[in-house]
């Protein structure tokens, strides 16, 4: 069993962007599937797509919906990119163990492999 952070940062401005987003969605799933340790973390410009992915109209709402209890986001970057309440209102955990910021270290030192998209 393999332990596994995913971290999302890229933003919703472009259609590169989507195919990150569905890229880090899949690959927090196939490790999910598989029965390993991943969590998912929304960081940076990546916490603008959690209140879209939260609507049941988004177009990757229910492959967001089979990674959603792995799922959590940068409380800094939640405010820093204007989607605090969206963040709060889906009850996402929200991250904040350095300086307002998930502990990309702490995953390392837990021995988690980082993948970023």
């Amino acid at each position: 069993m393999s332990k596994t952070a995913v971290v999302i940062l890229a933003g919703t401005d472009s259609h590169a962007d989507v195919g990150r987003l569905v890229n880090g969605l899949e690959t927090a799933k196939e490790f999910a599937e598989n029965g390993d340790d991943v969590e998912l973390i929304f960081d940076g410009a990546g916490t603008q797509w959690i209140p879209e992915l939260e609507d049941e109209d988004s177009d990757h709402h229910e492959l967001y919906q089979t990674v959603r209890d792995d799922a959590a986001a940068c409380d800094y970057c939640s405010g820093a990119f204007g989607v605090a309440d969206g963040v709060a209102d889906s009850g996402i955990v929200r991250l904040d163990d350095h300086d307002g910021h998930p502990s990309i270290r702490s995953l390392v030192s837990d021995g988690a492999e980082v993948i970023t998209f």
